[in-house]
């Protein structure tokens, strides 16, 4: 994939490197940086991926899922007895991972529940637009919003390895 090796400016995310120990090989510059469209494209046009929530006794969930992007937020369900829905009840924090290993998209954010009373219904009418067009079904509810908090991409590690933080505007630090 020829991507270009520039970033847009956004004020509401800051782009930069990964950090981990130095033995992993990422540059310490931010020359070769991911441009977002990278993780539009892949969030949009993949049909699979990983979610990892926690469960309430504090051990790790993960389980493959359908999803969209829309507006800047992945949006997923699942029926009310799925354990990783229910993980979200009681802690609405989650990880979303591409399948691919090695051209790699990892969004970390929060879960909204979005419900037919509850949420808009112009939006709900996209999403299952959206879940009809990708996969054949809509959705219905619920389904919940994900914003990133933190997303990490690359394609070739560790040389392209990049990290967008994404500013909190709601005021709630505790993600």
């Amino acid at each position: 994939m020829d991507l270009p090796k520039s970033t847009e400016p956004d004020p509401e995310r800051r782009v930069s490197r990964p950090e981990t120990e130095a033995s992993y090989g990422i540059p310490d510059d931010e020359t070769g940086l991911l441009p977002w469209s990278f993780v539009t494209e892949r969030l949009s046009k993949d049909e699979f991926f990983w979610v990892g929530t926690t469960r309430p006794d504090g051990r790790p969930h993960a389980r493959p899922i359908w999803g969209i992007w829309l507006e800047e937020t992945f949006h997923c369900g699942g029926g009310e007895g799925a354990r990783w829905v229910r993980n979200l009840e009681s802690a609405p924090v989650i990880t979303v991972h591409t399948e691919d290993a090695e051209s790699v998209v990892i969004l970390e954010g929060r879960a909204e529940k979005c419900t037919a009373t509850e949420a808009d219904e112009r939006l709900l009418e996209r999403i299952d637009e959206a879940y009809e067009d990708k996969y054949g079904v809509p959705h219905g509810t619920p389904v919940f919003a994900v914003r990133p908090t933190t997303v990490l991409a690359w394609s070739d590690y560790p040389e392209d390895a990049t990290k967008w933080s994404f500013v909190d505007t709601s005021g709630d630090r505790s993600s």
